[in-house]
Parts: C-alpha cells; structure tokens; sequence
C-alpha cells in the first residue's frame, strides 16, 4: 500500500495495516480520552454543571453514538470533543495531545487537522458548486489548487456524488446535501469524524443511505462519534453512550441493551 491510499482512508486506517504488519504492539488505544472533565455555566444561584464530572474512552476505529434527553450534556461533551469550547476543569486528551486548555488559534489547527464535522444543517455555501463546498477547508491548510481539486473529487466519489461535482447546494436532494457535507468532513482527512444529529434532517430512506457511508468510513478506519436522539439511528453503531444530568450514566450499551430498554 502507498502512502497516498494510506492517508486517502485516513490515519486510523494506516495505523491499522502497520498493526496487522507487527509495527506497532497496541492495535486499540484511546483516540479520545475525557478526565474528570465538568463544564459550569453561570455562577452562585445560577449556576449550572452542564457536564459533572464525566470520564469517556473511545478507542481508535471506533463507532460511537452519543445518547440522551434534552439537557443530559450529550451536546455540551460533543462541543468538548470537536474542540468547539473548552471544559472549565479536567483534561481532554485528542490523539494523546491534552488539548483542554489550547488557546483558540491552536484549537482552530486541531480542528482543522484532526476533526471532521457533520451537522443536521448542511452549511454549504449555495454560490459554490458541491465541489468548490468540498476543496474549501484545504484552502485553509494551505493545499494546492489542484490537490484541493483532485482530493475533493475523490471526496466526492467515495460519497456517490461522482456525477454532481458541478451542482451547487439547490440542484441537490437533501440526502445530497448532506453527502456533499460529509465529503467535505473528510477531505483533510481527520483522524475523527464527528456528526451531531446527522440524519434529523432526513427521511428515512436518505437517513439508511447516510448512515451506510458512516459505516463504510468506519469500516476505512475513520472514528465515528455520533450524537443522535434517534434509537433507530443509534442502533446502527457499535457502542453507545448514555448521558444524564451532565454523567455518563453507561459508556459501553450496545444495541441489544438499547432494545432491551426500549421495551422495559
């Protein structure tokens, strides 16, 4: 294997073929590690522990979706996690870098490097067409036009968009939309992929078609951490985490404890 196709299914999955070669001795370690973290809003009478002390381990190739009800701190951890805020106490360690603490400017470069992020809201920008949406986050990096043009292409053929690299965002399906989202997550290959409610916005056909490229992201050795409400959508990855009142109430649930329940 070269280099190129290593990075192209991204470093999870590099780090995976060296284990399989004897290269490296740990084929599993935590690629997301959260310690003692809580996050308090507010102070005196109005303050609120949005995360109590929550400890969480993801391990490195992982598919995991993050659950609970309004309010729980499902979102507030996932914002952690993607570097979007920082936890008001304890340690996050992101590919065992303790980046709890970095300043914005070094966040924004983890961001950038190390994480990919999709949404229930597309956010593409409808002046652009689906390809120019996907080479945007390399300007960033300062990449080359024409590896930001060919990297984004095959962003969009792992997608299934080979066909649309032309449209832009009003000449697509939502499902569209949010393939052209996911192709541009990935572009930089990120050694995590993040989505928050992912599927809220689609029906349930589209919704089984997202979740399919997750699964073959995954299966290419990307981490995949998921906040969903959805039972139906959670089921589909291999562990579950569920949170209330600011606490990881179980960290290991797996679809069958998710039926089970579901009916108790």
């Amino acid at each position: 294997m070269t280099n190129d196709k290593a990075q192209s299914l991204g470093g999870g999955f590099l780090r995976s073929e060296l284990c399989k070669r004897g290269q490296m001795t740990n084929i599993k370690s935590p690629i997301i590690r959260l310690e003692n973290i809580f996050k308090v809003y507010g102070s005196g009478e109005t303050e609120v522990k949005a995360l109590n002390n929550v400890n969480l381990a993801i391990d490195e190739g992982e598919y995991c979706s993050i659950m609970g009800p309004s309010g729980s701190g499902k979102s507030t951890a996932m914002n952690i996690i993607g570097c979007l805020d920082r936890p008001t106490s304890g340690s996050y360690y992101l590919d065992n870098v303790d980046v709890a603490q970095m300043n914005d400017k070094a966040l924004a470069h983890i961001r950038n490097i190390k994480l990919g992020f999709v949404f229930q809201q597309f956010h593409l920008l409808t002046q652009l067409t689906a390809l120019e949406n996907v080479m945007l986050p390399m300007a960033y990096a300062g990449i080359n036009a024409q590896e930001r043009r060919d990297r984004a292409t095959e962003a969009l053929i792992k997608v299934g968009l080979e066909k649309r690299l032309n449209n832009k965002p009003t000449q697509l399906s939502g499902g569209q939309q949010q393939r052209v989202a996911i192709a541009r997550a990935i572009v930089n290959r990120p050694v995590v992929l993040l989505a928050d409610e992912p599927t809220g916005a689609l029906d349930s056909r589209t919704t089984q078609e997202v979740l399919d490229i997750f699964s073959e992201l995954n299966a290419s050795g990307i981490t995949v951490v998921m906040v969903t409400h959805e039972p139906e959508v959670a089921r589909q990855t291999a562990r579950i985490v569920w949170f209330r009142d600011g606490e990881v109430i179980h960290s290991h649930l797996t679809p069958a404890d998710l039926n089970q329940m579901a009916m108790s």
